[in-house]
């Protein structure tokens, strides 16, 4: 018997809410390529607490709109616009409860930092190779115009730990 969650198969979306969806849409498609898919909304219940209930957010908020994005061959990114009483407008940082950052995978680290500052997006830093059983990883954080953390990864011939797995069971 396996633990763990029964039937987990794989990751199916990433939802993140933001403060101007039309500026998510441009930054999403026109800069990191995603395909837009499709939009749902406006969502509201005036006279329950079903928000509350089903997605624990102000029982009077309003999901005025998410759009759905592929984003390469598999992640998908449902992007929500509320509106909601006592809604916090700060971006978490990674070290904030709640932070959190969606890193992307590319195969050419440097190819992607270039174009990214040629977009006019904020990169933090220089890309760093990782040590230990992430060896053989580059990686580098980068922003997106509302301050939300992304992160490109690239580890074209492996990582340390996956080599030594494959090693320990051939």
């Amino acid at each position: 018997m396996t633990a763990g969650l029964p039937g987990l198969v794989r990751l199916d979306h990433i939802g993140f809410t933001v403060p101007d969806l039309d500026q998510a849409h441009s930054f999403l498609v026109d800069v990191l390529g995603c395909e837009y898919m499709y939009t749902l909304g406006p969502y509201r219940h005036d006279d329950s607490d079903w928000m509350r209930e089903h997605l624990n957010v102000h029982p009077r908020a309003v999901m005025r709109r998410l759009h759905f994005y592929r984003c390469g061959t598999q992640a998908v990114f449902e992007v929500f616009d509320y509106a909601a009483p006592e809604r916090n407008l700060e971006q978490p940082r990674n070290s904030d409860v709640g932070g959190h950052h969606v890193a992307l995978y590319v195969d050419d680290l440097d190819a992607a930092v270039a174009y990214l500052r040629e977009q006019g997006v904020t990169v933090c830093g220089e890309p760093t190779r990782s040590s230990g059983p992430s060896e053989g990883q580059r990686w580098v954080y980068f922003l997106s115009p509302w301050g939300m953390q992304f992160e490109l990864v690239s580890y074209p011939h492996g990582k340390a730990f996956d080599r030594q797995r494959r090693s320990t069971t051939a």
